[in-house]
């Protein structure tokens, strides 16, 4: 999704792809953002923090008017219908990424 949002073009791959594992750990209660994981990814989880909300905030707040082949290609049984997975609460986003 956020191949079709500016914003997200001047983050660096590795980091956006760190964000998106570890909000996808907090989102289904798997664990935080372990040591092994900061080693080889480069990442600590306090670096991630900022943007792993906005990555939340987008899932929370995306347009359904335009650009819809992304999410209806990942909204498909195939893909595990991760397009419809619903986003965190805000506020239990914080306070899972303050206790990791």
């Amino acid at each position: 999704m956020t191949l079709q949002e500016y914003d997200y073009a001047r983050e660096s791959p590795s980091k956006l792809a760190a964000s998106c594992l570890l909000l996808a750990l907090t989102m289904k209660n798997l664990g935080g953002w372990t040591p092994t994981l900061e080693y080889y990814s480069g990442y600590s989880a306090q670096e991630l923090h900022p943007l792993v909300k906005r990555l939340n905030f987008l899932l929370t707040y995306q347009p359904h008017d335009k650009l819809n082949a992304v999410r209806s290609k990942y909204s498909h049984r195939v893909f595990f219908e991760v397009a419809k997975v619903t986003p965190m609460d805000m506020l239990k986003l914080e306070e899972a990424l303050t206790s990791c």
